[in-house]
């Protein structure tokens, strides 16, 4: 950890990283008109006084703790950020906002920035995956996604500052501390909350733990062992090896999805399904007698007829069916869920929970099963999401998520400036330099 700063990156994890950075910045561009922003944007101006760090998005500038929170509610407030699925965390909405905010603190160069996110990758999931990754979560009820991202954001945050070991040490006993979050964020209809337990608190609590030792904090020598250790407090039967397990030669940055579709993990494979039978066998939303999605039992009670449309599996997939895509703007229309078209195409469509698709988990594999009224059948079957580890998107493929997202509020211009600083950050002498370019005009 503390020599991840000046050790190169391998050519496809520093290509891998430099997308994850791009598309981290998307969904906080994103997020910035959603319900949790509006709060976090309100708490940003509020605490205003310090003007180190930048609020993506937006024309405010603000402390290195407050932006941290925020921008990891702005990567968080949609359903766009990347996820890790062996540790069932979303690394990037905590591990990228801690990183710049530290990195604007100290003005660090590119080089330094994209290795402090590698690290955070790198760091992070292996601490929920020794605990277990999802089956942890469900046994224990807490959060993989606030435990995964705390260490992995103070991971970053503490590279950004040139921790040394002693002081990374200490680093990873002040994430142990702070390693909190329950999944009772899956009742929280409004995503506030929700925001921040996986994005805004783990990258504040990043922050605060590199901030509070650079300046002379000391702590435990080692949290993973001897009396009261991490493991015997949060998971006694953890596979600890797995925090070595690759360590330095497998990064986790390259086994990190990017979602295609701006929506919950979940819904991705059954769109990508649907739009595979739309594009070999077109027909007219008036011809579906019976739309069947089949996704593993615990992806299913996420996406079961929920509120949110961007998290609503039935409305999405109704959607699609209408528009032949899916788009941000569509995937986050409320009102259109009342849309009597819309609703009319969704009374036919069937979730199906499904125990052996559940065994295969992490793999998101999906089954969309379309019936016409004239008796013919289609079935697509899709084990590999695009976007995924095993079916990733390429750059330009990133780069056109990102233009959706971005390029509506900072212009052609200012984005293609973005783009190109960020796949040439090896050039970027001070990661401060990425304001102008990250922020829209005043």
């Amino acid at each position: 950890m503390s020599s991840a700063g000046d050790r190169p990156l391998p050519d496809e994890a520093a290509e891998q990283a430099k997308h994850h950075v791009l598309d981290t910045f998307a969904a906080m561009f994103s997020g910035v008109e959603l319900p949790p922003a509006q709060v976090a944007l309100r708490f940003a101006r509020e605490h205003a006084s310090e003007k180190t760090a930048t609020i993506v998005g937006t024309d405010v500038t603000c402390g290195a703790l407050e932006a941290a929170i925020i921008n990891g509610m702005l990567a968080q407030s949609d359903e766009t950020d990347d996820s890790h699925a062996p540790s069932h965390s979303h690394p990037g909405c905590g591990v990228i906002p801690a990183a710049l905010a530290v990195g604007e603190q100290f003005g660090i160069g590119g080089s330094r920035f994209l290795r402090a996110v590698a690290l955070g990758y790198d760091i992070g999931p292996r601490i929920t995956m020794a605990l277990g990754g999802l089956p942890y979560q469900m046994k224990s009820h807490r959060s993989n996604h606030s435990i995964a991202n705390t260490f992995g954001a103070t991971a970053a945050a503490a590279c950004a500052a040139g921790l040394n070991a002693d002081q990374m040490r200490w680093a990873l006993s002040y994430a142990a501390q702070q390693a909190s979050g329950i999944t009772t964020w899956q009742r929280d209809t409004q995503h506030v909350e929700k925001s921040l337990v996986f994005g805004g608190f783990p990258a504040r609590n990043g922050v605060m733990s590199a901030l509070l030792i650079k300046l002379g904090g000391t702590g435990v020598e080692d949290v993973f062992s001897g009396p009261d250790n991490f493991f015997q407090a949060f998971g006694p039967d953890a596979n600890i090896g797995v925090l070595l397990d690759g360590l330095g030669t497998r990064h986790e940055v390259s086994r990190t999805n990017i979602k295609k579709w701006s929506v919950g993990s979940p819904i991705q494979a059954p769109l990508d399904a649907l739009q595979i039978i739309l594009e070999q066998h077109p027909f007219r939303p008036e011809d579906v007698m019976s739309v069947v999605v089949r996704v593993a039992t615990s992806e299913a009670k996420t996406v079961n007829n929920r509120d949110m449309p961007d998290i609503c599996m039935q409305h999405l997939i109704a959607v699609m069916v209408l528009d032949k895509t899916v788009s941000f703007r569509a995937a986050h229309d409320k009102r259109r869920m009342q849309d009597p078209a819309v609703l009319a195409v969704r009374s036919r469509i069937q979730l199906v929970p499904d125990e052996q698709l559940e065994r295969l988990y992490p793999q998101r594999v999906a089954v969309v099963e379309v019936t016409l009224k004239d008796g013919e059948k289609m079935s697509e079957r899709v084990s590999a999401v695009r976007g995924t580890a095993e079916n990733p998107m390429t750059r330009e493929e990133v780069i056109t998520k990102c233009r959706d997202l971005m390029e509506p509020r900072l212009g052609a211009t200012k984005f293609s400036r973005l783009i190109e600083s960020v796949l040439h950050i090896d050039g970027v002498r001070d990661i401060r330099e990425f304001r102008p370019l990250l922020q829209r005009s005043a």
